[in-house]
């Protein structure tokens, strides 16, 4: 997996992404569209120059990638969000 980059912006292949948040690549993609998946990307400073990170938050997963200026990832870290997992199986059983 790699970033590579058009006009100065990060691109992944979604389908490098998706598996990430459990999804399929159709469902990443729409759920992008749609705004319920957000990314965000944020550039290295001072001794950081150079990298970047990106970001993806879905309801349930936020995935990160630090990159290097090539685009290889240094870093990749997966956490899954219990809060909204617990959140959303309380509003469904209150129903």
């Amino acid at each position: 997996m790699k970033v590579e980059f058009q006009d100065g912006q990060p691109v992944i292949d979604a389908a490098a992404i998706a598996p990430l948040l459990e999804l399929d690549v159709s469902g990443f993609q729409d759920l992008m569209r749609s705004g319920r998946i957000r990314s965000t990307v944020e550039r290295g400073e001072g001794a950081d120059h150079g990298k970047f990170r990106l970001t993806f938050h879905s309801h349930f997963w936020r995935v990160r990638l630090t990159c290097g200026r090539n685009g290889t990832i240094l870093t990749r870290t997966r956490v899954r969000l219990e809060a909204a997992k617990a959140a959303l199986a309380t509003t469904k059983n209150a129903g």
